[in-house]
């Protein structure tokens, strides 16, 4: 393929999944030739220190951010950021833009409208577009898949993460599902495994010490870590062990899962130490991870887990943990909320702990060198480019 210019437009360089996800691309596409711009809205965060100087960083400037009715939104932000997006189109010209999260995809399509310019836009899915717009954990927002059915059709072409994601997609938008490319994120890299050998001092995991059942994740309400807090409770009046989750959120979420623990009678063995930059050691030495999400696009932090050799448990929510687990047979399975099982699960695995390194080998299903030649495929509209059911390779639909 020829050297193209790539621009990857997120909202932000937090050290949420989509962004992490985004910026391994990014890098990936850098060190194969390409021009590779990333697109934000504001670029603070965590993630900004990890940025490759190969890579050009593209700061959306709007007048309307100076307004702070704007800037304590974050969809409200991306709103607004359609006309800079719009100017950047215009004045760059590059090849192909990819919307890589789909909170940024409508912001993506409108400016792409705007711009008025041949650049070719690419809508990834990285989350249960249903799910999210309608969820009993939050407050609904009715209009999304309204407006994903109107406009998404305006992009050249789709990608999501998981089968479940991209069936879920062409439900509610009515695109064709031989029109949406299956391609799971590019997780395991040659740096999560360096990153996994980093030392660790942390009392909990120090020899003799009881068992530690991991959580990682926003502190958001599609994590459900309230389920998480009552399956441990469970858990802990049956033998010892310590919950540990990283992780941080807006608002007084931490305050309230602090609040949860105690009422549990759990406060001495549940700690929320917020967001750590670097989680693999810790899932190098957990006994347990634990995924107790409502709905997920493709669970990342559940690869990263078997990819550090930890044994895992997750909700079969909506999404590809049930893919990435191939329906149980890397880790048990359970009903979304149903704080009971998940308990159960998590002391069959304390129990019966699985082979290591069978779960690392399925985790490398997901490896950047299996992800990238695909995404260019499609991100650059080549001809002849695999159907969706040959860009899931290694198994990671199928076993």
């Amino acid at each position: 393929m020829a050297n193209s210019v790539i621009a990857l437009f997120v909202a932000n360089l937090s050290g949420g999944g989509a962004q992490r996800r985004t910026l391994t691309l990014a890098h990936a596409f850098a060190a194969r030739g390409h021009e590779v711009h990333l697109v934000v809205v504001r670029s603070d965060g965590s993630l900004q220190s990890a940025l490759s100087p190969r890579v050009r960083l593209v700061r959306l400037e709007s007048w309307l951010l100076r307004f702070p009715l704007v800037r304590g939104g974050h969809r409200l932000q991306v709103g607004a950021s359609v006309p800079a997006l719009a100017r950047y189109l215009r004045q760059e010209r590059p090849d192909v833009l990819l919307a890589a999260a789909s909170h940024v995809n409508l912001a993506a399509v409108w400016a792409r409208r705007l711009a008025r310019t041949g650049t070719r836009l690419v809508l990834r899915a990285s989350n249960h577009l249903s799910r999210s717009a309608w969820n009993w954990k939050r407050l609904p927002r009715p209009l999304l898949p309204v407006f994903a059915r109107l406009f998404y059709r305006w992009a050249d072409a789709f990608i999501a993460v998981s089968e479940d994601v991209a069936h879920d997609l062409s439900r509610v938008t009515g695109i064709p599902h031989e029109s949406i490319a299956t391609i799971p994120n590019p997780v395991v890299t040659p740096e999560l495994e360096e990153k996994a050998c980093a030392p660790l001092d942390h009392p909990w995991y120090r020899p003799g010490q009881p068992p530690v059942v991991l959580g990682v994740g926003r502190l958001a309400a599609q994590k459900d870590f309230p389920t998480l807090l009552r399956a441990f409770a469970r858990l802990r009046s049956k033998r010892p062990a310590k919950l540990l989750i990283l992780g941080d959120g807006k608002g007084d979420r931490r305050a309230r899962l602090v609040a949860l623990a105690e009422t549990l009678g759990i406060a001495d063995d549940v700690e929320l130490p917020g967001y750590v930059d670097n989680p693999y050691p810790y899932m190098v030495r957990s006994a347990v991870f634990v995924l107790s999400s409502a709905w997920e696009g493709l669970p990342g932090v559940l690869i990263e887990a078997m990819a550090c050799g930890c044994p895992v448990v997750s909700t079969d929510c909506p999404g590809g943990a049930a893919e990435i687990l191939d329906g149980g047979v890397y880790g048990p399975l359970v009903p979304v909320g149903d704080d009971a099982a998940l308990a159960a699960a998590v002391e069959s695995v304390l129990d019966r702990p699985p082979d290591r390194g069978r779960l690392r080998a399925r985790a490398r299903c997901y490896s950047v060198d299996h992800a990238v030649e695909r995404y260019l495929k499609v991100l650059l509209g080549v001809a002849g480019a695999p159907p969706s059911d040959e860009l899931v390779t290694g198994g990671a639909a199928k076993g």
